[in-house]
């Protein structure tokens, strides 16, 4: 807050500093949960903080002399009263000349600081206070919440006016800076709402939203923050007490692991109830804070030839919809009652010039909206589809529609979903909000589809059944008929839709855990499709555009391509073309193998080449055929790094060809002379792998807790989906080393690995395998699965107790 913060510059002020350590030891009484002591609620907490502070530094105050022309102030946390288990303390000594003020503040100061008590502190006159509040726009909003603790009360009261005077008589100049700021930070950090481990102090809709509401009441701009508001405030603030408590230190994000032990404090069932219970409240403050900071900018007192301007024009921008100040409204004329498409049209006009939809004309259209009759009137569907269209511009402006009740009128299946928080980490966003982005992404790719209403459509429901158990594919797919023909598309395109939406995996799925040139893999598509090849080209788009709204990284380029080579093959069977030519690569990789096994079978070496395009790599690796080799091969190439996304194993007679398709999991593509040197040891027995990957996973190792909430693997076996071969899927947690695991556990178990495939979704991952046995036709007797299951069980047990990473 002002010249100082932290730890003590030196050794402190003597025995005359006096001691803080009491008020350390009242603090651990009071968060100390042993010795059967009843655990405070986190309301009551913050308040048993603030007296016991305020004591202390009142005791203390008075014990030094801080009485007349001089005053100790809380602001931030303790001057709201909101102080959380270890907030710092943000103390001003105000004085009005005194000459030993610095004696004052040493004595004041040094005790906290020796006794390890985070500090911001600052020493002012009442001109220096107003000055700097002028000035730096952090310093002001903590002066704003000035709160007196000791000495002259009259001397705090006066600089309390003093800036709040200021304060209102600047915001003409100040306000464009009050307003950049917030949406930097909005932009930096994110939202509370939809993120899937929020900041629940600084992110969009946190709680220093909430003092923004405060500050701009505060100038007079706007009303004091509703009740809505002020029981979000204290949810966040809750949640945010208990954080502290558990981490024992200051945390403000929100995490998984954290969560369940939180949601039972507060009595709000698991995680996931705690996760929509943070949802909420969080949009309710984002939205007063975006709709507060456009009604102060209208608020703002006007000077000279700007008071004198006449009113803003209304400007006409589509049937019923006008601009006006800056926001979109309706026009005088306008009645929704005699207009069914007006809502969607107000929305649609708003994402298309980028204006927020006026608070007051929302609250107006939730009132007067009738529902729409089934079907849709045609105009209200094109609507609608113009608003999905817009991408990124709608938003902003559904989430509007939804914080007043006129989306999930439009859309009842949406409460379902609102708030929901996904089951896996690597989704970024709650559904509701993941719906919406994969709807902007999917408008960015409409050009390649015939159909860009149903693929919009699609995107918008693809995930529609979560919340509701059961398989959520199968959930959707009915909501997805029902929905459609409510909109009043035909009942073919309602059909289309809800294939969509059951199938909207299939690609993906299919892509990265199976064998792309088995044909197999390509008539089940064709069979689950019924030939269909727009929707083909619908879900080729909707997966691109599903993954890219997943969340960094999904949508890599290693999927990229397997899931365009999967559509260009099925695309060609479903039509009668020949097959697309393979990429470059191949044929490159081919050349490689007939490569390895000359200089196998020339030198009785280990051989390898290493192929990379861009940001894809293929390395092919010949060896003497013995069983091992891939297993091997995996954990040479995890020791260095690298990624492995697919695998495949050939023999060409004594030599062993494995082929595996990497990318670096950071820097560049290691030297191939030493993976080879590497093999070669391994394979002669000169280097111990498993002892190499130890040391590895070490340095990668997770925390104790994230161990201890890793989720257990499962094995499952799938008879019919390859020729000639079982398939048998690990899903688990991403692990160094685990491909080189699991294929050992499989090749001691008996089982030629012919093909592997590897799925990784931020920490999880399904490997994916495809294997003969020695039943007829390859198949694994089913007498012999439990055995081979507890062995692959126990080869992915031991990566996870090591580390988070393959």
């Amino acid at each position: 807050m002002g010249s100082g913060r932290g730890s003590s510059p030196g050794s402190g002020a003597g025995p005359a500093a006096g001691s803080a350590e009491d008020l350390v030891r009242a603090k651990a009484v009071l968060l100390d949960r042993q010795n059967g002591r009843r655990r405070l609620a986190p309301d009551a907490l913050r308040t048993a903080l603030v007296d016991l502070h305020d004591f202390w530094l009142s005791s203390r105050s008075a014990a030094i002399g801080i009485t007349d022309r001089a005053a100790l102030v809380a602001v931030g946390a303790l001057g709201r009263r909101e102080l959380a288990p270890y907030s710092d303390l943000d103390l001003v000594l105000l004085h009005d000349g005194r000459k030993d003020v610095d004696r004052l503040a040493e004595q004041l100061w040094y005790p906290l600081w020796d006794a390890g008590i985070g500090l911001d502190h600052s020493v002012r006159t009442p001109g220096q206070a107003v000055q700097v509040a002028a000035t730096d726009l952090r310093a002001a909003y903590g002066l704003l919440e000035l709160r007196h603790i000791a000495g002259d009360a009259a001397l705090s009261e006066k600089v309390k006016q003093a800036v709040r005077q200021a304060w209102r008589a600047g915001m003409r100049n100040r306000f464009d800076e009050i307003a950049d700021s917030a949406r930097e930070r909005w932009a930096k950090v994110g939202d509370v709402a939809h993120r899937i481990e929020p900041d629940l102090k600084s992110g969009h809709g946190g709680l220093r939203d909430v003092q923004l509401l405060d500050h701009l009441a505060a100038a007079q701009l706007v009303d004091r923050p509703s009740g809505e508001v002020t029981e979000a405030r204290m949810l966040l603030l809750d949640v945010r007490t208990e954080l502290h408590r558990i981490a024992g230190r200051t945390r403000d994000v929100l995490r998984a692991q954290d969560a369940d032990e939180i949601a039972a404090t507060l009595e709000l069932g698991d995680r996931f109830d705690l996760a929509r219970a943070v949802s909420g409240a969080a949009r309710a403050v984002a939205f007063s804070a975006e709709v507060g900071l456009r009604a102060a900018r209208a608020a703002l007192p006007r000077r000279g030839l700007a008071a004198l301007r006449r009113a803003p024009v209304r400007r006409p921008l589509d049937s019923g919809v006008v601009e006006h100040a800056g926001e979109v409204t309706l026009a005088r004329d306008a009645a929704a009652h005699r207009d069914p498409a007006l809502v969607l049209r107000v929305a649609a006009t708003a994402a298309r010039t980028g204006l927020p939809i006026a608070a007051g004309t929302l609250h107006r259209l939730a009132e007067t909206a009738p529902e729409l009759r089934e079907p849709w009137p045609r105009a209200a569907l094109g609507e609608l589809l113009s608003l999905l269209g817009t991408g990124e511009g709608m938003i902003d402006v559904i989430e509007a529609l939804d914080r007043t009740g006129l989306w999930g009128r439009l859309f009842p299946e949406w409460g379902a979903v609102r708030d929901l928080p996904p089951r896996d980490r690597a989704h970024m966003w709650t559904v509701d909000r993941h719906l919406v982005e994969t709807c902007a992404q999917a408008a960015t790719l409409t050009t390649r589809v015939s159909r860009p209403d149903l693929l919009l459509v699609g995107a918008l429901l693809h995930d529609i059944g979560k919340g509701r158990g059961g398989d959520h594919s199968e959930v959707g797919e009915s909501l997805a008929l029902q929905i459609g023909r409510r909109l009043g598309f035909g009942e073919h395109d309602v059909e289309t839709l809800g294939a969509m939406v059951r199938h909207h995996l299939l690609l993906p799925h299919t892509a990265t855990r199976r064998d792309l040139d088995d044909a197999a893999t390509l008539a089940r598509i064709v069979e689950t499709l019924g030939g269909n090849p727009l929707l083909l080209d619908l879900l080729d788009a909707l997966a691109e555009a599903d993954s890219l709204a997943t969340g960094p990284g999904v949508w890599s380029p290693w999927k990229r391509a397997l899931v365009r080579d999967l559509s260009g093959r099925v695309r060609a069977l479903m039509i009668g073309e020949p097959p697309p030519e393979p990429v470059r690569i191949a044929d490159t990789a081919e050349q490689a193998a007939a490569e390895v096994v000359a200089g196998v079978e020339k030198e009785g070496k280990p051989q390898l080449r290493l192929i990379s395009e861009h940001d894809l790599a293929t390395v092919v690796i010949g060896a003497p055929d013995r069983p091992g080799v891939l297993s091997a091969a995996a954990g040479v190439l995890a020791l260095h790094s690298l990624v492995v996304h697919a695998a495949s194993v050939t023999t060409e007679g004594p030599v062993a060809v494995s082929s595996f398709a990497v990318s670096p999991r950071f820097g560049g593509l290691p030297d191939p002379a030493v993976v080879r040197h590497d093999l070669g040891r391994v394979l002669d027995g000169s280097l111990g792998l498993a002892e190499a990957l130890a040391r590895k996973e070490r340095d990668y190792a997770p925390t104790t807790e994230a161990v201890e909430r890793t989720v257990p693997p499962r094995v499952l076996w799938f008879d019919d989906e390859a020729t000639g071969a079982v398939v048998v899927e690990l899903r688990g947690q991403d692990r160094i080393g685990l491909l080189h695991r699991v294929a050992g556990a499989l090749e001691e178990s008996g089982l030629d690995i012919r093909w592997a495939r590897v799925a990784t979704l931020g920490a999880s991952v399904v490997d994916s395998f495809g294997v003969s046995g020695h039943g007829p036709d390859g198949q694994v007797p089913r007498t012999d699965r439990r055995r081979i299951e507890q062995a692959v069980l126990a080869a992915a047990g031991k990566a996870r107790a090591t580390s988070p990473k393959r």
